[in-house]
């Protein structure tokens, strides 16, 4: 399922989400531009699970923790991610407030670096991309938003339809499936899981929901003000 759009409407421009994102296209665009000293680059300022517990200095291993959540494998890659985040990511900067949201999003990506880290010790793939910081978002949606309408493309074999879902069945969805792919990869090696971090997934999510509680983001919102009419000024 690929959501498209949301109808949950905000109060404030989402700056930094989208300073967010413009970033994440910007490193991708480093990548495309290192051709075939990628896979050198990336085993240099990625973040390796086995050689973070093998590491004896722990600067080098937090700057590539933060340098990994700008990384992407693929334009694929790129493209779900900052798709997701667009849809999703405005909405909790609205509740949270702009510098709020930017320590909720690294906090959660450094706990889903985490997760990884403890549940693949031993592998020596980069492990790359916004999807932990981003689950943390959809973690903290499901919290705040479970009852929003996400306008979502559902393929059903060969054929493709667009529905209005509520947020807790698609989040939840995502969840669920990343919880039983993760479970189903204990004791695969990098390789064998097509270099999917699972775990970096489930714990940003849960991260995110806990964390939108203890940044008071679960606090009542003022309701929006209703857009004046012509017949209001008649």
């Amino acid at each position: 399922m690929i959501p498209l759009r949301d109808e949950n409407p905000r109060r404030t421009v989402p700056v930094v989400n989208v300073i967010l994102i413009v970033i994440n296209v910007l490193m991708f665009l480093w990548e495309l531009s290192l051709g075939p000293n990628l896979d050198r680059a990336l085993f240099q300022v990625a973040f390796i699970p086995a050689r973070f517990w093998q590491a004896g200095t722990f600067m080098p291993e937090a700057i590539r923790i933060f340098v990994s959540m700008f990384l992407h494998g693929g334009f694929l890659h790129l493209g779900g991610n900052m798709l997701y985040l667009w849809i999703f990511g405005d909405n909790i900067e609205d509740r949270l407030g702009h510098f709020r949201y930017l320590l909720f999003y690294v906090l959660c990506g450094i706990v889903a670096t985490f997760a990884h880290a403890l549940a693949n010790p031993g592998s020596t793939l980069p492990s790359i991309g916004a999807s932990g910081a981003i689950a943390g978002v959809l973690g903290a949606y499901l919290v705040l938003f479970p009852n929003a309408r996400v306008l979502t493309l559902i393929p059903i074999v060969f054929f493709i339809t667009v529905r209005e879902l509520p947020a807790i069945f698609l989040l939840g969805f995502w969840f669920v499936i990343q919880f039983f792919d993760g479970v189903g990869s204990i004791g695969q090696t990098g390789n064998d899981m097509g270099g999917v971090a699972y775990f970096a997934h489930i714990g940003g999510f849960v991260a995110g929901m806990i964390l939108i509680v203890l940044f008071g983001g679960r606090r009542r919102q003022p309701p929006l003000r209703p857009v004046a009419r012509y017949d209001d000024w008649r």
